[in-house]
């Protein structure tokens, strides 16, 4: 699954598009299609996972999934969820989650919680995570309505940076080291989006789909962990556990 970064890449890539007419539009999506027809679009918006592409009275929101894939100017042999055509260019979403939204996008989405929004509020996730003691780290990570836009390989790496195990319950960590936990996600997202978009993400990563830890020598162990039950890779000697 696309992780925010990824989201951000996709909206820089169609910035050609915005304030252009829909000239063509088809698809296999639910949604009717139809209503874009002649449509101009008016901004394209992220939020976390989520595309969001905004019309005057709608906004249609896109989510990848887990297999989710887009093509800027090009196609698949597959037929697309969703094409869109203008005198630009074209656009093209495949095998993903395609619904409309009424109205204000604004009453849809908080803003505070997306970790690379100009909005994202680091107090706010803290207030959040205050509400759920007795939540696993790893699980309130993943908590869209939390860290919006952050995915297993942040969790990950961010726990090992913080050295915390991902199984350590939200109420008994210490509160400097949640509120690192907190600002990393955001900071981390950004550096993500840096390494993706320079083809070098994999070369950074500590934890992630590693077999030893950098900082002691020792095997990482790998284990599906919280109610998510989502891989973790981890070192049991720095990463303490706090339950």
């Amino acid at each position: 699954m696309p992780e925010g970064p990824s989201i951000m890449i996709l909206k820089e890539e169609v910035q050609q598009f915005s304030g252009k007419k829909i000239i063509e539009v088809s698809g296999n999506s639910a949604i009717d299609i139809e209503r874009l027809q002649d449509k101009t679009i008016l901004d394209f918006k992220t939020w976390g996972k989520h595309f969001l592409i905004c019309f005057d009275d709608f906004t249609v929101k896109i989510h990848l999934l887990m297999f989710g894939t887009y093509r800027v100017n090009e196609r698949k042999e597959t037929k697309p969820r969703l094409s869109m055509i203008f005198s630009n260019g074209e656009l093209n979403f495949y095998t993903c989650s395609v619904k409309i939204l009424e109205g204000d996008i604004n009453q849809y989405y908080d803003w505070r919680e997306d970790v690379m929004n100009k909005k994202w509020d680091p107090k706010k996730a803290k207030q959040s995570l205050d509400k759920k003691p007795d939540e696993m780290i790893c699980d309130a990570i993943l908590d869209q309505n939390i860290f919006s836009g952050v995915g297993n390989i942040i969790k990950n790496e961010v726990l090992y940076r913080c050295k915390i195990h991902p199984e350590s319950l939200v109420g008994k960590i210490p509160s400097k080291d949640l509120k690192n936990i907190i600002n990393e996600c955001s900071i981390y997202s950004f550096e993500f989006l840096d390494w993706k978009k320079n083809y070098e993400l994999k070369k950074h990563w500590l934890a992630y789909s590693k077999k030893e830890c950098k900082r002691c020598n020792l095997p990482i162990h790998k284990k599906q962990t919280g109610k998510r039950s989502r891989r973790s890779f981890f070192c049991t000697n720095c990463q303490k556990l706090h339950i």
